[in-house]
């Protein structure tokens, strides 16, 4: 009886004066946009210049290695540290914000993040403490891994819970460019630095200023993002789709329990519609620059990093521009059959790795051809837009507003494990045994499990947010798991 009690009272409550129901706060939309992008914009602008440290920077500073390549595995160790830490980031936000709120859990996941990433900025290294350097940088690591885990989920769903009407794809696209803006920010940074200071990773020793003191500048540069990120969303109202779920009294007190039990068919969805995206991101910018100038002894092209980084400058904006079209086709055409071209699109590239990237015609050093290397970056650029831009729509549509923060969050981040976390690894294994056309045919692979997730999921875009998940009698929901009125 405990929940048809509460049921009843908040339904007398809105019955009161339901033709004059007080106006909702409205959250402005400029604030919405900074607000939602800058959480995506710190997370790649994190990794891309953890990833670049991690090779260049810490093996030599904080890992102590008597030879070979001890210092750069155990580096590469602390790195994959942060994909371990997502989900359990996934499961830990997205329980306060199905319980708290999406304003005060987006704070609470960027100042985490930021501040762990500050952090790495100032830490002693290892000639200065000796072992607990690369413990604490594992643990820096791994609090950045648990903001996360729940930042883009929030940040999605503050954008597509204030969408407008029929724009719910555009509207929700915001936090997708944040993955364009941290690749130029942090790759820029460290190629202005490098040129600047003139430092050369094959020559250079510790005591170089580089080493000494410039590689901790990118660090100490995201609290600067922090900081914004922080003052806009500070200045935020709660979504609407959230605030009418809590006054309605159907926020759950488990939402990781309640959304494995009543949404976990679309989270497995949810995780392999994400599959080829991030397969095909990490292969573009992690798996093709170790290919890229790695040394020709060893089958790899030996394009000098310099030449490298200007080619991915330049084809990242292929990804920054189809992102917004993303988002509305997305809305024109729908999410199902719009990601379903794509998708094949992604398949049809995968079967093109072996003659774009065939050592003997790219050429190789200096003689490599750079205009060949730049049509395949911009096609695999161009394809990621398109595939990740409407990912922050579909994935929240999902699930029920009571669980979608967590719902959301899982799937993107157990996705990130799978596709993201051992793509790089995979994709080295593949060439260096069979050839870059091998690596293609896994982005092939992964891409038909997409396709399948696809051809299985139903149509979102014509949903109403509020009425996702609402269809189903009230007594079908279990009463433990509803909070008391």
């Amino acid at each position: 009886m405990r929940l048809s009690r509460t049921v009843f009272v908040v339904t007398q409550t809105h019955a009161e004066d339901p033709a004059h129901p007080g106006p909702a706060p409205v959250n402005h939309k400029g604030r919405i946009i900074v607000s939602s992008l800058v959480g995506t914009t710190i997370e790649f602008y994190d990794f891309y210049i953890y990833a670049t440290a991690a090779i260049s920077v810490f093996p030599l500073l904080f890992f102590h290695s008597s030879g070979g390549n001890g210092a750069l595995l155990a580096s590469l160790a602390t790195f994959g540290v942060a994909f371990v830490a997502r989900p359990l980031g996934s499961v830990l936000f997205g329980h306060f914000g199905d319980r708290a709120g999406r304003k005060a859990t987006l704070l609470a996941s960027l100042l985490t993040m930021g501040v762990a990433t500050v952090l790495i900025g100032l830490l002693p290294t290892y000639t200065s403490i000796g072992i607990v350097a690369p413990m604490l940088l594992a643990l820096m690591r791994f609090c950045q891994g648990l903001g996360l885990g729940g930042e883009w989920s929030g940040a999605s769903l503050l954008a597509g819970e204030n969408s407008r009407a029929g724009k719910r794809g555009f509207d929700s696209m915001w936090p997708q460019l944040g993955a364009p803006f941290g690749f130029l920010l942090a790759n820029g940074f460290f190629f202005m630095l490098t040129m600047t200071m003139n430092y050369d990773s094959t020559q250079a020793t510790t005591n170089h200023a580089f080493l000494a003191w410039g590689w901790r500048l990118p660090f100490l540069f995201s609290a600067v993002i922090v900081a914004l990120g922080l003052y806009v969303r500070f200045k935020l109202h709660e979504t609407p789709s959230f605030q009418r779920t809590k006054d309605r009294g159907e926020v759950v007190k488990a939402p990781v329990l309640e959304v494995f039990r009543s949404s976990w068919r679309d989270l497995i969805r949810g995780t392999f519609i994400m599959l080829a995206t991030y397969t095909l991101f990490y292969l573009m910018t992690t798996w093709i620059l170790s290919y890229a100038i790695g040394k020709v002894a060893l089958g790899y092209l030996g394009i000098s990093y310099h030449s490298f980084l200007v080619v991915q400058l330049i084809t990242i904006c292929a990804f920054a521009l189809t992102i917004p079209i993303s988002g509305l086709l997305g809305d024109k055409l729908g999410r199902k059959r719009f990601l379903l071209v794509v998708t094949v699109a992604i398949i049809a590239f995968g079967l093109s790795f072996r003659f774009f990237l065939d050592p003997a015609r790219m050429g190789t050093g200096s003689s490599a051809n750079l205009v060949l290397m730049t049509v395949f970056m911009l096609i695999g650029m161009a394809l990621m837009g398109l595939t990740f831009g409407i990912q922050s729509a579909l994935l929240p549509e999902l699930f029920p507003t009571n669980v979608r923060y967590t719902g959301s969050a899982i799937s993107y981040n157990v996705s990130s494990i799978l596709g993201a976390a051992v793509a790089p690894f995979i994709a080295a294994w593949l060439a260096a045994r069979f050839g870059p056309g091998s690596v293609g045919l896994y982005l092939v692979a992964m891409a038909v499990l997409t396709l399948i997730a696809l051809i299985t999921t139903h149509e979102t875009r014509d949903l109403d947010l509020d009425a996702i998940g609402r269809d189903k009698p009230a007594g079908e929901v279990p009463e433990s798991v509803l909070v008391d009125a």
